[in-house]
C-alpha cells in the first residue's frame, strides 16, 4: 500500500497559491484514477483507491502546512506502511523553476517547513517525495509572502501542465520504481515519456478491503 500526500493550507484563501501545488497534484492524480478524495480521517481529506495494481491512499491535510507531519505520522501509524518506500510526498520548491519537477529517495527539507515537520515526526528524511518548481521568489520579498501568492496566469499555465506530469510520475514510482520515475522525469520533458498503464482488476477496487476502513 502507498500513502501518497499532496502538502499543501486547507482553506479557500489558500486554493491556487505556490503553497498549494501538493494539493493540485493529488486532485489532478485522483482525477485520472477516478478516485474520490472527500473522507476525513487521519486530520486530513483522503481518498482510497488502486494505482497501478497497488492500493493507494490520497491525502490532502488539513494541518497547515507546518504541521504537515503530525498528518503524515498517523497515516502511517494506522496503516502499517514502509515510509521509506510507500510514502510519497508532493510539495512546492523555489529552487526549481515553474514546470519543472524533481522525484528524491531522501533529502534535507532545504527550507521547506512542511517537510521540516515531516522529517520531525519520522526522525529520518528517507521518503520519496516529488518536488515541483514554483520559482525563486524576487529579491526584496519574504518567502511566506512569495510562498502563499497566487501564479501569474502564464506561470498556472505551466503549472498545471506539470501537474499532469507529476501525476504520471507518480504512477511511474507505483509501477516501476522511484529510480525508473527519476530517470525519466528528472531530466525535463524532453526526455518523458508516455507512462504505460497497467490493466486493474475491479475487485481490487473495493475500498472495504483496506485495513481498519
Amino acid at each position: 500500500m502507498y500513502i501518497i500526500v499532496g502538502l499543501g493550507n486547507p482553506g479557500r484563501e489558500y486554493a491556487g497559491t505556490r503553497h498549494n501545488v501538493g494539493f493540485g497534484v493529488v486532485e489532478k492524480l485522483a482525477e485520472k484514477e477516478n478516485i474520490s478524495v472527500l473522507e476525513k480521517k487521519h486530520r486530513a481529506i483522503i481518498g482510497k483507491g488502486v494505482i497501478a495494481g497497488q492500493k493507494c491512499i490520497l491525502a490532502k491535510p488539513l494541518t497547515y502546512m507546518n504541521l504537515s507531519g503530525e498528518c503524515v505520522r498517523q497515516m502511517i501509524d494506522y496503516y502499517k506502511v514502509d515510509e521509506t518506500s510507500e510514502l510519497i510526498v508532493v510539495s512546492d520548491d523555489v529552487s526549481l523553476e515553474p514546470g519543472q519537477i524533481r522525484i528524491r529517495r531522501k533529502g534535507s527539507a532545504g527550507g521547506h517547513n512542511g517537510l521540516k515537520n515531516i522529517i520531525a515526526h519520522l526522525g529520518h528524511d528517507s521518503f520519496i517525495r516529488v518536488k515541483m518548481g514554483v520559482g525563486e521568489k524576487p529579491r526584496g520579498w519574504d518567502l511566506a509572502d512569495y510562498v502563499l501568492g497566487k501564479f501569474s496566469q502564464k506561470d498556472m499555465e505551466v503549472v498545471e501542465e506539470a501537474a499532469e506530469r507529476a501525476a504520471d510520475a507518480i504512477y511511474m514510482i507505483i509501477s516501476e520504481g522511484p529510480d525508473a520515475a527519476m530517470n525519466c522525469y528528472n531530466g525535463g520533458k524532453k526526455e518523458e515519456r508516455k507512462v504505460k498503464k497497467q490493466p486493474e482488476p475491479a475487485t481490487d477496487k473495493a475500498a472495504d478491503s483496506f485495513p481498519g476502513h
